[in-house]
Parts: C-alpha cells; sequence; structure tokens
C-alpha cells in the first residue's frame, strides 16, 4: 500500500514542479519534508523514484491555502529540492513557480473567477512577499491558449501579469544586506590562487551576488553546458559565496540555495546587459523571476557594479530593463519613488503558467501513512 495525495503537475514560467494544497500535506515539517522529497525522488541524480525531473528547475513544489488575512486572497510556500541532495528549502521566493498559484487555486476550486480576466492577491509565504497576478478566465474557466511569450520556455500561452508589491530585503535584512552598493572581497580557497574583485549584494526578491564576468577571466557570453563543465569558475564562484554570504548577514549558506551568483557582462541582443545566473551551483537556462528583478533594480541603482557594464535609458520614473539570459531575455518594468529614485516601488513582468497533469502523487506509507 501506498499513500495517495492529490496533486497537479504545473509549469510556471520556466519551472515546473507539483502543486499541492496545503491541507492535504502533513501538518509536521518534518514528515512534510520527507513526503516532498520522496514525491520528486531525491535525492537521487535522476530522480528515478519520484516525479522530479532531474534539475533545480524541475524539482520545486508548491503549496497553497486560502488565507484568512485581510486583502489576501492566497498563501503560497514554496520549496526547492535538489535532485542529489535531502533538502527541502523553503527560504527563498521563486517567482517563476509563483505564475502557477492562481491557475492552480482556480483548477482546484479554491478560488472562482472573477470575470474575464481575474486578479488575486498572493502572499508568499517564504518572505510575506505580496504580488497581484492576473489571468484570463474568458466563460469563467483559467486559459492556457494566448499568444504571449517567455524565453526559457516554448511556445505560445495566455499572459500571466504579476506585480510585486513590496520585495526589497526578502531574505536580507534589506535592499543592500552589506550597507553598500558595492563591496571588494579577497577570495581565498583551494585549487586556486587568491583573487580580488568588486561584487554588489543586493536582495529585491531574491538575494543576488552580482559580479563582471571579465573580473573571473569570463566573457558573459559562455554556453549553459560550457559554464556547468568550468570546474574552475565554479569552485571560485562557490567560495565567494560562501565568504560574501557573512558580510550579507546570511550566516553558513553551503546548505542554502542562496544567495544566487549573477555574472554580469555587456548586452550582446540590444538589451540592458547580459547575466549567467547559478542557481547556485548550476547555471541557470534563463534567469530567475525575482533574480531579474533584482539585477533589474542593481542596474537602476548607481554605484553597483553594473555601472559601465549596462546600458539603460536615463529615466527616473518607469523603466523597462531588458535582462539578457542564455536563452534570450527578461524584461522587467521597474516604478521608482519619485523623490528617490533608486527606490524601486513596484516590479511587473509577464509570465504564462500551464496544467501538465492531474492527479496523485503516491509515496511509500513508510514516509507517511496519510494520517493527520
Amino acid at each position: 500500500m501506498q499513500t495517495a495525495i492529490p496533486c497537479l503537475l504545473m509549469r510556471g514560467g520556466t519551472s515546473k514542479g507539483p502543486f499541492f494544497r496545503a491541507a492535504d500535506l502533513p501538518q509536521d515539517l518534518p514528515t512534510r519534508d520527507k513526503v516532498l522529497l520522496a514525491a520528486l525522488g531525491s535525492p537521487d541524480k535522476r530522480q528515478i523514484d519520484g516525479i522530479g525531473g532531474a534539475h533545480p528547475l524541475t524539482s520545486k513544489v508548491g503549496m497553497v491555502s486560502l488565507s484568512q488575512r485581510e486583502g489576501i486572497d492566497l498563501e503560497f510556500l514554496f520549496a526547492q529540492l535538489q535532485p542529489e541532495k535531502d533538502t527541502v528549502d523553503t527560504t527563498p521566493n521563486c517567482g517563476n513557480m509563483l505564475a502557477a498559484v492562481v491557475p492552480f487555486a482556480l483548477e482546484t476550486g479554491m478560488v472562482s473567477a472573477r470575470g474575464e480576466t481575474s486578479t488575486f492577491r498572493v502572499l508568499t509565504l517564504n518572505t510575506d512577499m505580496a504580488a497581484d497576478i492576473t489571468v484570463q478566465t474568458p466563460g469563467g474557466q483559467v486559459s492556457y491558449e494566448g499568444q504571449a511569450r517567455i524565453d526559457g520556455a516554448p511556445g505560445q500561452s495566455a499572459p500571466v501579469d504579476i506585480s510585486f508589491l513590496d520585495t526589497a530585503g526578502s531574505v536580507c535584512s534589506g535592499l543592500l544586506p552589506t550597507g553598500s552598493p558595492k563591496d571588494s572581497i579577497t577570495v581565498t580557497g583551494e585549487g586556486f590562487d587568491d583573487f580580488t574583485l568588486d561584487v554588489t549584494c543586493i536582495d529585491n526578491g531574491m538575494p543576488l551576488v552580482i559580479l563582471r564576468a571579465q573580473d573571473v577571466g569570463r566573457t558573459g557570453q559562455e554556453s549553459v553546458a560550457d559554464l556547468n563543465a568550468d570546474t574552475d569558475l565554479k569552485r571560485r564562484i562557490e567560495a565567494l559565496r560562501l565568504q560574501i554570504s557573512q558580510r550579507m548577514g546570511l550566516g553558513d549558506v553551503s546548505q542554502k540555495n542562496y544567495p544566487k551568483m549573477t555574472l554580469i557582462a555587456p548586452p550582446a541582443q540590444g538589451g540592458a546587459l547580459t547575466t549567467r545566473s547559478f542557481i547556485p551551483h548550476a547555471c541557470h537556462d534563463a534567469i530567475g523571476v525575482l533574480a531579474a528583478v533584482t539585477v533589474g533594480t542593481a542596474v537602476k541603482m548607481p554605484g553597483t557594479v553594473c555601472e559601465g557594464v549596462a546600458r539603460l535609458p536615463a529615466g527616473a520614473g518607469s523603466v523597462t530593463v531588458s535582462v539578457e539570459h542564455p536563452t534570450g531575455e527578461f524584461s522587467v518594468t521597474l516604478d521608482s519613488d519619485p523623490a528617490e529614485p533608486s527606490v524601486v516601488t513596484k516590479a511587473a513582468l509577464l509570465r504564462t503558467a500551464r496544467l501538465l497533469m492531474r492527479g496523485e502523487v503516491m509515496v511509500p506509507r513508510a514516509v507517511w501513512n496519510g494520517a493527520a
């Protein structure tokens, strides 16, 4: 006998994973985490004994519940798993999986459509971050068909519009956790000579360490496959991550999925800049939603390592930043405080989502027997 748990397998943006009603999972956290690991098949490189996709972008879980808080419709808890680890990290956000929350809630009857388009306010419990999410609901049903397109996901779909309301300091103590838009650090470690470089440590929805690709001897135009095979670079980046996280107030992050490490270079396709984002050990095929928001914020902010690298139209108001990545670009529209142009007050962006499969995921009863 096995325990059957209702779930929907969904793509959210450029990520994928099972979505659950929070009430359908164990309420004690250790058992819940064991269930999620069993469901995805971690730890195992292929995740052969679960429904995980053998990649960090397809080893994600969404848990959704109705909210009792005033002004909030839905609550979302995101969990990042890893194919080869037994960790379940609910500390960071995931803006891609967030795009599938409202479709999931509509599909499962947790909420009802509000017209031809439906907007719901979703609170991400990981960091208490709120966002207004609008989906297409013609005839009262969520639609996945449309002309919207995002790089990193094939085909065209109905748009999912996300407006983040307050993202600064999602995990860190504030937007600039070190107190400075740029820090110099000397990185030490085994297998390479010490090196010194400038970085920007910033958290506007996702803790990032941004560094110029040229400062680590790379162009920033390398392919994902080449960067994932570049053991020397990955060794240096991980040493940097472990050291700079102390300055960011994050402590020991050796078992954490943040901060993400983002290499930047001048744009190649007419955008603001080119990125290669590590999440944190594998190079992202694209770039995460909130990583793009955070990079865009750094581009807009004076004094960061983006100065002299990025190309951005002048202006103190709303600015759209095109962030190039290995499979295309990601545009983020940032609104600023007129009195303080470096302060971003709102970030709006476009994603897509799709229901892939509905049913039950099976976990061994030895993991959980389904009891409350």
